[in-house]
């Protein structure tokens, strides 16, 4: 369902936009939007976010489609803790059970039960999206404009991250559960969270398709990738806020906007959380792999032909 909506969305705003040349791509600022296109996109945060197609890109591509223009990096960052609350909500009971598990463990010095052997490797699979995070900032400090964030650079990572989604399908084996993780699947796992920096890679779909590489089943491969998103995505939403939110002069409007959105994401990320889950556990990623391919195409087309 959440595939068909993105998807409809894009197909509509491409053949809307079909008669001419549409303006260059803006820097829009969360002051530009209106309550309905704030909850618009963040109901596209919601469903992009842990689905494994990018919801960076979708955020840049299908308001710029819509004629909305580029909301910008603030706006995405902000709505995105709406995504962590819902997957805060959502795995509540295994964080609570991993946190008690893990200080157990390391209090006695148990250190191969599975909560220890997991809390390390979230911890450390972090590091490396921070690091590479910082580095970015520091040497692209006008990221909203900077080539990496152009419709064919996204158009390029969400075919070729589709491609090697496929491979993973293909190839992995699929024989590890969650009893099995170990810390060196954070660290792997992390390395390819770090490539999620560029918009069009997806955070969900590098990890998870890391995780089929290493041999992970597909339902545990997306709830390690959720869990393991957790500080990554918490850190980058609370930076922005308090960088362009809290330090700024924000009107009573801005914070509405910012609150409409990021409530919209929280409800459809939730959704489609569960939705997930429960859909890999029965069937593969070959969906995922036909959209991102598909997606990555019509941008393609739609820069060709002057329509993005």
């Amino acid at each position: 369902m959440a595939l068909g909506l993105a998807l409809a969305i894009a197909l509509s705003a491409l053949l809307a936009k079909s008669g001419g040349a549409q303006e260059a791509v803006g820097t829009l600022q969360p002051t530009s939007l209106n309550w309905w296109q704030a909850f618009i996109l963040g109901m596209v945060q919601g469903l992009t976010e842990f689905i494994p197609i990018s919801s960076t890109a979708h955020l840049k591509v299908i308001p710029v489609m819509l004629g909305w223009g580029d909301p910008g990096v603030t706006f995405a960052a902000t709505i995105q803790l709406g995504s962590i609350g819902a997957v805060l909500w959502f795995f509540w009971q295994d964080i609570v059970d991993l946190t008690r598990g893990a200080i157990a463990a390391f209090r006695k010095g148990t250190y191969e039960v599975m909560e220890f052997r997991i809390a390390v490797g979230i911890a450390l699979g972090t590091l490396p999206i921070v690091a590479c995070g910082l580095l970015l900032k520091k040497l692209v400090p006008d990221l909203d404009n900077s080539p990496i964030r152009s419709l064919t650079a996204i158009a390029i990572a969400s075919i070729v991250m589709g491609i090697l989604l496929g491979v993973a399908e293909k190839c992995g084996r699929r024989w590890r559960d969650f009893q099995q993780l170990s810390a060196r699947d954070g660290v792997l796992m992390g390395l390819a969270q770090a490539l999620a920096l560029m918009p069009g890679v997806s955070r969900s779909g590098a990890t998870i398709t890391a995780g089929l590489f290493m041999g992970l089943e597909r339902a545990t491969a997306a709830r390690f990738s959720f869990l393991l998103g957790i500080p990554a995505i918490t850190l980058a939403g609370l930076v922005q806020f308090k960088t362009d939110v809290l330090d700024a002069s924000v009107s009573s409007n801005e914070l509405w906007v910012l609150l409409v959105g990021t409530l919209s994401a929280a409800v459809f990320s939730y959704g489609a959380i569960a939705w997930l889950i429960g859909y890999l556990q029965q069937q593969s990623t070959w969906v995922f792999v036909w959209y991102r391919v598909i997606f990555g195409g019509l941008i393609l087309g739609g820069v060709a032909l002057n329509w993005l």
